[in-house]
């Protein structure tokens, strides 16, 4: 008799794990950011822009899911819409 047992259901960890770059499609961002911390003493507030362009050719190559990059902590290096100005449309 075993009325306490349960089923065990596994699922993917929601961050923290993704699929290996086996192709090497962002390799080159790989190495940059790689240089980047060495250069900087392993600093990575250094290397922010490194990092941010080697997740968005992760994202770029389904190597992880979509994420916003205000979500990802990028939220001040995110381009901010043009505001329009009326500089061409004077009366």
């Amino acid at each position: 008799m075993n009325f306490g047992s349960k089923t065990f259901k596994p699922r993917a960890p929601d961050k923290g794990s993704f699929p290996l770059d086996h192709f090497g499609e962002c390799k080159a961002f790989k190495e940059t950011f790689m240089k980047c911390l060495r250069d900087n003493n392993f600093d990575n507030s250094k290397c922010r822009l490194q990092s941010k362009s080697y997740l968005e050719c992760r994202m770029d190559h389904q190597l992880m899911a979509k994420e916003p990059m205000e979500k990802l902590g990028f939220k001040d290096m995110v381009d901010a819409p043009s505001s329009q100005t009326n500089q061409d449309c004077k009366p």
